[in-house]
């Protein structure tokens, strides 16, 4: 019998199959061997050793269209990327690694960013430094018609740092879902981890919303990307390529770099500017082993 792994705890998978059923099961020791971890997501072939009490063990892991590292998934459609406007204030570094990330495994994200309500001058600037970014509030309900119509017919991770109303959001969007809620921590202005594991909700028929426990660091597979191409996961800098005085212009160190030119005259923002910088400098120090 095949199904859908919707949610993992303490070594139990709970897979949803077509019948709408859903059986706890058990990794058979195969998975071990070959050190692979069932994820939230994996398509599976289960084998069913109670059909009562809806017990069963994964027996096979189907091939996946792709997998996330960091929050841990498989099979994703797409990712609605949550930030807060403020309470907690975003961190560049993580939001831009966390892109760089879900672009590397071609996963088309939507960046949101809640909580306008509490400082809508600081939503104008955020959606003015990323482009196609949209600001919502779960709060007062504004925008929630957007997200519908993006999640409609996908599966669609949502992705995060803690305390940026990932948990409210899926309430307001499902409730039955009942997911619990924390508020922010007020010595270090980060979420209270409410959400700790991963968990598939079917909002309606073949749409899909994943939820994910919170974060607050982002490390990029340093084996993966190296500093001479982060640029290319940057597309404010596209127009630019091959328009620099020397070719290959990773646009950090170089003269007569129409990047950093545009940065200048404000057509780049600075804070994108500064974290590609950070980040080039960063996986520039990274040494590689064979």
């Amino acid at each position: 019998m095949q199904g859908k792994i919707i949610k993992g705890i303490g070594g139990f998978y709970y897979v949803h199959t077509i019948q709408d059923k859903v059986y706890e099961c058990r990794a058979k020791g195969i998975f071990r061997n070959k050190k692979l971890k069932p994820l939230v997501g994996d398509e599976v072939e289960i084998e069913v050793l109670d059909e009562e009490k809806l017990v069963g063990n994964l027996v096979d892991i189907l091939p996946r269209k792709n997998t996330l590292i960091r929050p841990a998934a498989a099979n994703v459609d797409q990712a609605l990327l949550l930030f807060a406007c403020t309470n907690p204030e975003p961190n560049y570094i993580m939001l831009d690694k966390l892109m760089i990330e879900l672009k590397r495994q071609h996963v088309p994200m939507k960046l949101c960013f809640n909580k306008m309500d509490l400082d809508k001058e600081e939503a104008k600037k955020l959606c003015s430094i990323y482009k196609d970014s949209v600001c919502i509030s779960v709060e007062e309900r504004f925008g929630m018609e957007n997200i519908l119509e993006y999640l409609d017919q996908k599966t669609t991770i949502l992705a995060g740092p803690s305390g940026v109303g990932k948990s409210s959001l899926l309430n307001a969007l499902y409730p039955n879902a009942k997911v619990e809620t924390g508020n922010i921590s007020r010595k270090i202005q980060r979420g209270k981890h409410t959400t700790r594991h991963c968990e598939i909700f079917c909002l309606a028929p073949n749409t899909y919303l994943m939820d994910t426990p919170g974060f607050t660091s982002v490390n990029l597979n340093l084996e993966e990307i190296l500093a001479q191409d982060l640029r290319f996961y940057y597309p404010e800098f596209d127009e630019y390529e091959g328009s620099c005085r020397f070719q290959g212009c990773v646009h950090v160190h170089e003269p007569d770099c129409k990047v950093k030119e545009a940065v200048e005259l404000g057509s780049i923002p600075k804070k994108r500017y500064d974290s590609y910088t950070y980040i080039w400098e960063e996986l520039s120090s990274h040494k590689r082993y064979k």
